[in-house]
């Protein structure tokens, strides 16, 4: 590893951390359940154990997360069509406004944030920026 991407690194990571922190006091909902409730949003009904490994967390984590969710009446469980030992999470109807609206804090404040701080090039510079993000994200 060179010296200028290990300094890059080290930047960027304290910066994405700082970003993460000031966007997480626009939250609503803690952050562990926004993830579930996220991650039900993008693939659908799931078990409690692929949304456990999805989230890389243990199952019993997993099932309390989905426990408080559903005594919010965020997420219900019906049913698994082939496996009758398991049954599937999924979003109610609850879950999915709530976390449009914490999607749409997070992305209002931010967008508030990049309209007043950046400037034009700048702001292209950052959208360019952001698709790098995704890309080393998926690595």
């Amino acid at each position: 590893m060179s010296t200028e991407a290990a300094a890059i690194a080290t930047e960027l990571r304290t910066a994405m951390g700082k970003l993460t922190r000031r966007v997480k006091h626009e939250d609503r909902i803690p952050l562990g359940q926004a993830a579930v409730l996220g991650a039900l949003d993008r693939n659908g009904a799931m078990t409690t154990s692929d949304l456990a490994a999805d989230q890389r967390v243990r199952p019993q984590s997993m099932a309390r997360a989905v426990g408080l969710l559903m005594e919010q009446s965020l997420v219900t469980r019906r049913a698994h069509p082939t496996d009758g030992r398991k049954s599937l999470v999924e979003l109610s109807p609850a879950g999915r406004s709530a976390l449009e609206a914490e999607r749409g804090r997070r992305a209002g404040w931010l967008a508030q944030a990049i309209e007043a701080e950046l400037t034009d090039e700048e702001r292209e510079l950052l959208a360019r920026s952001a698709a790098l993000l995704e890309r080393l994200a998926a690595r």
